[in-house]
């Protein structure tokens, strides 16, 4: 198995992976021009990790200059519990801390059962004192 950055080539891949997992929701804000543009603004922070030229595992990472935030850590379900998932965010971890950010956050859905405990297993601390706002500034519903 072999742990590489992510390249907006992988987009293809990347969304297949995203739609075949359960408890992920796909965005206007996915599509390959928009990734590509996560990918240049966070260069160094985005990692999959490839079974010969399959993408079995993913993650995206970006920031915002005091902030770490991950999106899309996808380990696909026949390679769980074999350290991918931890192996993917400490890559980030490690590379935000080198620029300096050492608090991260993860947006997790309520109901996806499967990454609230793979969370809270690996020490990540369920926040009960903020609430989340979002706003969307186009008239699309998925945005």
């Amino acid at each position: 198995m072999n742990l590489r950055q992510m390249l907006p080539s992988d987009h293809p891949d990347l969304i297949t992976l995203f739609k075949a997992t359960p408890g992920v929701a796909l965005r206007d804000a996915d599509t390959y021009d928009a990734t590509t543009r996560y990918l240049e603004r966070n260069p160094g922070l985005n990692f999959v990790i490839e079974e010969g030229k399959e993408i079995i595992a993913c993650v995206m990472c970006g920031h915002d200059g005091r902030r770490g935030y991950l999106q899309h850590l996808i380990v696909k379900p026949n390679y769980r519990k074999m350290g991918l998932g931890e192996k993917l965010f400490t890559a980030c971890l490690s590379n935000l801390s080198r620029i300096g950010i050492n608090k991260t956050h993860i947006f997790v859905f309520k109901n996806n059962g499967i990454a609230n405990s793979f969370w809270q297993s690996k020490g990540w601390q369920l926040r009960e004192d903020v609430h989340l706002y979002s706003y969307t500034s186009s008239d699309s519903t998925n945005a």
